[in-house]
């Protein structure tokens, strides 16, 4: 009898559908026009996706420097 060898994905490797609701239609077209057609070549996926990733690293350099200042460190 074979083993079956479990292969578990990373977090990378999971996809999550994703669904908006009540995202008025205009804000919609308006980035698809001024953001998506011209920087991602129409792809929203991956608009989408680096808005993302630039909202959580600037969320990160945010809590790293206030960190950074009430800690005293700004000098």
């Amino acid at each position: 009898m074979k083993k079956k060898t479990a292969v578990l994905a990373t977090e990378d490797d999971l996809l999550v559908d994703l669904t908006f609701h009540n995202v008025p239609a205009i804000l919609l077209a308006e980035f698809a026009e001024k953001i998506v057609r011209p920087y991602y070549a129409g792809n929203m996926n991956a608009a989408i996706q680096d808005l993302m990733h630039k909202a959580l690293a600037e969320k990160d350099f945010f809590l790293s420097h206030i960190t950074h200042v009430r800690s005293g460190n700004n000098g």
